[in-house]
């Protein structure tokens, strides 16, 4: 088998076989192959596609490049939930504690943020302590006793793809709807759960800008998953502005727990209508109940409490302090609080999320390269959001941050974000479509 002739053939337009994708994936891993031979690859593969076969064939060697994940003695079912990123995408700090305390294990592994998009992990490390950092033997052991928890990924969970990706990057095949959907599978699969619920982004803020891409991505990360013998699905859901008020780590932790606390404000309707139907949705997807008795389910472990407490008795057992879920005023608030007000009159037509993204970045709430260095207690707060009647002059968010000198860069970028109309907009359609639940 040669390299020269996959590459040929994929040229063409043919299908690659199992063997021939295994066979690429172990030689490049391996360093057999190089890059020059496997640039014009990803280029063949980004103009000829890929079908359902080989993407599937494509995950799976990826995921045997390096760590599987086993799960099987945890007992129950373990499940997992993905977003494609988004602003002010905190959902699964809200979706996993509530499904942990409705019976499900949930031993994930999370990413970081970059450019205009927030991390998980960023979040959780905002709080003093927490560590995402843990030996397999500590993540096993706290799932295994509390139902849930959040790590950083494995160096060398799908080390394939890593090399893949970086590869991608420099030679423009980054947006390919075959590699992103085995990228995000790879890791998904090697994570080892049983079921697998995909939150798909579309909009401004999203990878996906259109709902035809959006749906593109999703179908194919479902068959992915189902051909690798897992039960998955996808909600596509909007991030055309971002999602509740708060954007940057620890501000973004205290509107999780504002909506654990079933004290959901106004702002945060749009994070709180997702979460709740990625939590229903997990629930239903793993066999506990019809769609409507998982909802009711979710509102009611909001409700009652439970699910507040899952997300603190995690904390505690990843090192992190406690207080700060049980009383949010213990984080440090940023040095430099400066409110932005409205240029003119009208309701807030639109706001482009990933520039508001690149606002919080500018502040020192993301990183614009993976070295960079994060402040947690710097983001937004969001006073008005899409639909909202304006004032001119009228305080529409709030910038936190302790570099006073990146004000007026964020406001402008800010502002640019902000399209004001005369007439009051539609209301945004949150859940846009469910794929794989037949």
């Amino acid at each position: 088998m040669r390299i020269y002739e996959i590459i040929n053939k994929k040229k063409r337009g043919q299908a690659l076989t199992k063997e021939e994708i295994r066979f690429t994936i172990e030689g490049y891993t391996s360093g057999l192959i190089p890059d020059y031979q496997i640039s014009p690859l990803m280029m063949a593969i980004y103009f000829q596609g890929m079908n359902v076969e080989e993407t599937t064939a494509l995950t799976m060697a990826m995921v045997d490049s390096g760590d599987i994940v086993d799960l099987s003695g945890l007992g129950d079912i373990t499940a997992d939930k993905h977003s494609t990123g988004g602003v002010g995408d905190k959902t699964t700090l809200i979706v996993i504690p509530i499904v942990a305390a409705l019976g499900l294990t949930v031993a994930k592994m999370s990413g970081r943020g970059l450019g205009h998009t927030g991390g998980t992990v960023d979040k959780l490390e905002a709080i003093p302590g927490f560590r995402t950092a843990l030996s397999s033997e500590e993540f096993l052991g706290i799932v295994k006793k509390h139902g849930l928890c959040v790590a950083g990924q494995s160096g060398n969970l799908a080390p394939a793809d890593k090399k893949l990706y970086a590869l991608r990057d420099v030679t423009a095949t980054v947006d390919s709807t075959p590699l992103i959907a085995a990228s995000i599978m790879s890791k998904k699969i090697a994570a080892g759960a049983e079921v697998i619920l995909l939150d798909v982004k579309t909009g401004s803020g999203a990878f996906m800008k259109t709902l035809e891409d959006a749906k593109s991505l999703a179908t194919a990360m479902v068959d992915i998953g189902k051909g690798c013998g897992r039960k998955t699905a996808a909600l596509i859901t909007d991030m055309s502005a971002p999602l509740g008020y708060a954007i940057g780590n620890s501000l973004e932790i205290k509107e999780v727990v504002q909506i654990l606390a079933n004290d959901v404000d106004e702002r945060s309707k749009d994070l709180y209508e997702v979460s709740v139907a990625l939590a229903a949705n997990m629930l239903f997807l793993a066999g506990r109940g019809t769609e409507d008795e998982c909802a009711k389910m979710v509102e009611e472990v909001i409700k009652n409490g439970e699910a507040l407490k899952k997300l603190a008795d995690m904390v505690e057992a990843q090192g992190g302090n406690r207080l700060y879920i049980e009383d949010v005023n213990s984080f440090k608030p940023a040095s430099t609080i400066k409110e932005v007000v409205s240029p003119e009159s009208g309701y807030i037509g639109s706001m482009d999320a990933e520039s508001i993204g690149i606002s919080g970045m500018i502040l020192g709430a993301g990183r614009e390269t993976a070295d960079d260095e994060i402040d947690y207690s710097a983001g937004i707060i969001l006073y008005k959001k899409t639909s909202d009647y304006v004032e001119k002059g009228e305080v529409i968010a709030a910038f936190h941050t302790t570099k006073s000198e990146t004000i007026t860069a964020a406001t402008k970028k800010f502002l640019e974000a902000i399209t004001l109309v005369s007439k009051k907009p539609d209301e945004r359609i949150m859940v846009y479509q469910k794929i794989g639940f037949k």
